[in-house]
């Protein structure tokens, strides 16, 4: 795996580093949860804040619009006042809007809870990776600790799912505030172990990177893959919640259990990730994965609205899991395997970004379509889907030469 950093300076001794990668991995785990947690939550949410599907939309949409809206800014914020001081501020905002999206009754005000956290999760991301590229020796050490960072987080969104169902039981009250108890954790945690910086430093002018990155056709593509991947995924997540829960009457348990297929696979075979990439390629894998998704996408729009959980919902989930099983690391790999170590700081920030704006535009389509029935709104995700798909496996142009600035 290339690391996506520059050569750390000296750190502390193992242990301390191993503490500081659970830290930082931790919060990992909660920007999934973050994501995942008011999913089941959604129809009682709307049931008692008044809020239509559209409306309650933006408790999932909001968070990826204020974690695309900061995350550019994040890396530069952290070069002016310091990594250490930004990543903790970050923690202790999350930790206060966790409480108030808790305790309102206003479904603006917890929309704008949402997109307050997302904007914390926006700053914490990349400043977390950008310790470990400090900390961690470039090689085999650091690839471990950014493979157990992305293995948190798959495992966060399967932990944000059950504690959703569990919590909604209760109240859906719990489920804002559940991402902060772990939060909280990683502060004090993190007061202790985030090395504080040597100085502020300087970062690039944003306009020139952005431009480089975008003549760079394998990151283009990449990002685009990932977009449409994780749109398709969030937004058929949405429209199943709101069937299971309107059409079957389903609970939220009950919903987060049949969810389980679609994000469990990920987290047990991310581990096995290089080889893949090592045997099969970056390419091929993202191909297989966005036609896996379109595929699920494709059979769940000809057979209609699901009669059973076994034989329509399902083989979509299991499909559309697969693409991520697929080309998830590919992906990640593919978008800065080509890109100078020097403008990695630039690139993940503007892949990540590109991986938010994917539900931000495809959970509201879902949820006006869904207004019209459920074809419409499995149309409209097949159309995203098999863009991806398309887009993955477009002939390849070789890659322009970057530019010097």
């Amino acid at each position: 795996m290339p690391t996506l950093f520059t050569s750390p300076r000296p750190g502390p001794a193992l242990a301390g580093r191993r503490a500081l990668l659970f830290v930082l991995a931790g919060n990992m785990l909660v920007d999934a949860l973050e994501v995942s947690v008011v999913l089941v939550a959604l129809p009682p949410m709307g049931r008692d804040l008044g809020l239509s599907m559209f409306g309650g939309q933006w408790m999932m949409s909001g968070f990826a619009a204020g974690f695309a809206a900061l995350l550019l800014l994040g890396p530069r914020l952290a070069a002016l006042w310091g990594r250490r001081p930004v990543y903790l501020a970050a923690l202790t905002v999350f930790i206060a809007a966790s409480l108030a999206g808790g305790l309102t009754d206003e479904g603006a005000v917890l929309a704008a809870t949402r997109v307050v956290k997302g904007m914390c999760a926006a700053l914490t991301a990349p400043t977390g990776l950008a310790i470990i590229g400090t900390v961690f020796r470039p090689g085999r050490e650091q690839s471990r600790a950014v493979s157990v960072y992305s293995l948190f987080g798959a495992a966060g969104f399967t932990v944000g799912l059950l504690s959703s169902g569990a919590l909604t039981e209760l109240s859906w009250r719990w489920t804002p505030v559940f991402p902060g108890s772990f939060a909280l954790l990683l502060l004090l945690a993190g007061l202790r172990l985030v090395p504080r910086d040597a100085g502020p430093t300087s970062a690039e002018p944003l306009l020139p990177a952005l431009i480089r990155l975008v003549r760079n056709g394998p990151f283009v593509r990449s990002a685009l893959c990932a977009a449409t991947l994780n749109g398709t995924y969030l937004g058929l997540l949405l429209l199943l919640t709101h069937w299971l829960h309107d059409t079957w009457g389903w609970g939220s348990w009950e919903t987060a259990l049949a969810f389980l297929p679609a994000c469990v696979p990920l987290a047990l075979t991310l581990p096995f990730a290089d080889r893949m990439v090592a045997r099969f390629g970056t390419a091929r894998l993202i191909a297989a994965g966005g036609c896996a998704t379109a595929l699920g996408c494709v059979t769940a729009l000809l057979t209609g609205a699901p009669d059973t959980y076994v034989t329509g919902v399902l083989p979509v989930l299991l499909c559309v899991e697969a693409g991520f099983v697929l080309s998830f690391a590919a992906l990640n790999l593919q978008a800065v395997s080509g890109i100078p170590a020097a403008e990695r700081g630039t690139a993940v920030p503007v892949y990540q970004t590109a991986v938010q704006l994917g539900p931000l535009l495809s959970l509201p389509a879902v949820a006006v379509a869904a207004g019209a029935g459920y074809r419409p709104a499995l149309l409209f995700l097949t159309a995203l889907a098999t863009t991806g798909a398309v887009t993955a496996c477009a002939p390849r142009r070789r890659a322009r030469p970057a530019i010097a600035a």
